[in-house]
């Protein structure tokens, strides 16, 4: 590809964002299709990321008195509708197991006999088999609080699947605690919000609103759901993961009980949280380019790719040992909370195509290395968070000592940038006629702006949803914490608003 070429993924993020997205996780190498409708197979790299966003998020879910453990992939059905209101907000989604083994017919194809006395449903949420555990492991409030998480696979059947976005089977995380009070578990829901909010900023180099979702938009069964909203380059919504505030509402389905120190037998308060390898495709949207992937470097899976430029074989070995040590000295160091990974690329492929290659992977720091540059003590350095044709020069000895500040400054680059592209797309929205122009602009009198996130005083009402949705495709996001505490009138109704509410397109 030569320097001339405009970028190196097509369609362009302006021509055709949703095509656009799909191409940047085929030319990155991160996942495919799965010959199974709906899932996907993760490939290494794409794994890569995900691996480091578990170490780093596990090491946070510790630090805040959790226990990891792992909880059966079935859940009887017989439990899972002992919450009602649960079973409905996922009765749609849910793969359900009816026989246990396949045997061979006459025409010698293998059918399902032995039909489940129970059927099972496969883990859409764990919420109902980790009650049933917690009811056999509280006794007493010296039993409490109980802070437990889970690293876990789910199935939730998905007819319009989108890698990373929306697949049939995904990775998360999800947390599971019990408490004495209300206050002590609605603190712990909003302190694990918190805890997301600072991976995404400091970790994913990912800003987000964070509030409270609606009445309508709450999980199944929880009295609250807290939740960071991250905005992608076409100004949708991605919801980057959710906290819950469950009240007793799973203790009672659960029989989950303890003896208080007063003496009295109580039902627990409960909460339960998590965010998924959906995150990826946040990352994904949050961050590239027209020439592919672009990575916060705490989360990829190599820091540095040294290029190795070899024009005959009489200097291969001199290159290729010098790439070696010096690859050594970069990975004593330590970046984030991971050692500073380094790949030597000594392929026998042509230099710009190993180039974009790496460039389209989405790798922090290019380093090419040949015998005048090794002569000189001179090295080209190519950022990911530059163009691809910008250059800068250093030696071996302040290469060495500079790469943590180089990888630090991309990651705060990376974050600013995306920061301030959030900013410039939230919006006051003080009239209906706004409302609609913000949304459908070329429906309406042409605006001076639209889309991104509307802040507007709408009441939380059924009606005022279905509004949003069959007129303008968009829907509440969430009651923020930090934005649009005034009061007001409803847009739509004139009833008094307590504050203002996030409203977007959304994935």
């Amino acid at each position: 590809m030569s320097a001339k070429q405009k970028n190196a993924i097509k369609p362009s993020r302006e021509e055709d964002y949703a095509e656009w997205y799909q191409e940047v996780i085929k030319e990155a190498d991160l996942a495919e299709h799965s010959s199974i409708r709906g899932c996907m197979v993760i490939k290494p790299w794409g794994y890569g990321i995900w691996e480091n966003m578990q170490k780093i998020l596990n090491e946070k879910i510790k630090k805040t008195g959790h226990q990891n453990a792992y909880f059966p992939l079935f859940v009887p059905l017989s439990l899972f509708e002992k919450e009602a209101e649960h079973v409905e907000g996922f009765a749609k989604e849910c793969a359900v197991v009816t026989h246990t083994r396949l045997e061979k017919n006459k025409e010698g194809k293998l059918v399902p006999v032995d039909k489940l006395e129970t059927p099972l449903i496969v883990r859409p949420t764990s919420e109902m088999i980790i009650g049933q555990t917690f009811a056999k492991w509280i006794e007493s409030y010296r039993d409490l609080p109980l802070l437990i998480n889970q690293w876990a696979n789910i199935v939730r059947w998905e007819m319009r699947p989108r890698l990373f976005l929306r697949t049939t089977e995904f990775l998360w995380q999800e947390g599971h605690t019990v408490h004495a009070t209300s206050e002590e578990a609605d603190n712990k829901a909003k302190e694990m919000l918190s805890m997301y909010t600072d991976f995404s900023e400091n970790i994913l180099a990912m800003p987000s609103v964070s509030g409270i979702k609606t009445e309508s938009d709450k999980f199944p069964g929880a009295v609250a759901t807290y939740t960071f909203e991250a905005m992608m380059q076409d100004k949708k919504a991605l919801q980057g993961g959710t906290s819950h505030f469950l009240g007793q509402n799973f203790s009672k389905s659960c029989d989950i009980k303890f003896m208080s120190e007063k003496g009295q037998e109580e039902f627990g308060w409960m909460t339960s949280w998590g965010v998924t390898s959906r995150l990826i495709g946040a990352v994904i949207m949050t961050h590239s380019d027209d020439d592919g992937l672009v990575l916060p470097p705490k989360i990829a899976p190599a820091h540095v790719v040294l290029l190795p430029v070899i024009h005959n074989e009489e200097m291969k070995s001199k290159v290729l040992s010098f790439c070696q040590k010096l690859a050594d000295e970069m990975q004593k160091q330590t970046f984030g909370e991971n050692k500073i990974e380094v790949i030597i690329d000594s392929r026998d492929i042509r230099g710009g195509e190993k180039k974009w290659q790496w460039i389209k992977k989405g790798i922090p720091l290019r380093i090419e290395i040949g015998p005048r540059d090794m002569e000189k003590n001179n090295f080209p350095i190519a950022r990911r968070d530059k163009a691809h044709n910008e250059y800068s020069f250093l030696s071996k000895e302040d290469l060495i000592k500079e790469v943590q500040n180089i990888l630090e400054d991309i990651q705060k680059n990376i974050f600013y940038k995306a920061k301030q592209f959030m900013q410039d797309n939230i919006f006051d929205i003080s009239t209906k006629d706004e409302l609609y122009s913000f949304f459908t602009p070329k429906n309406t009198q042409k605006a001076e702006i639209h889309g991104g996130f509307a802040l507007c005083h709408l009441a939380d009402t059924p009606e005022n949803e279905k509004i949003l949705k069959e007129d303008l495709s968009v829907s509440f996001r969430c009651l923020p914490f930090d934005l649009g505490q005034e009061t007001g009138k409803c847009l739509f109704t004139g009833t008094e608003c307590a504050q203002k509410v996030l409203v977007a397109k959304s994935y």
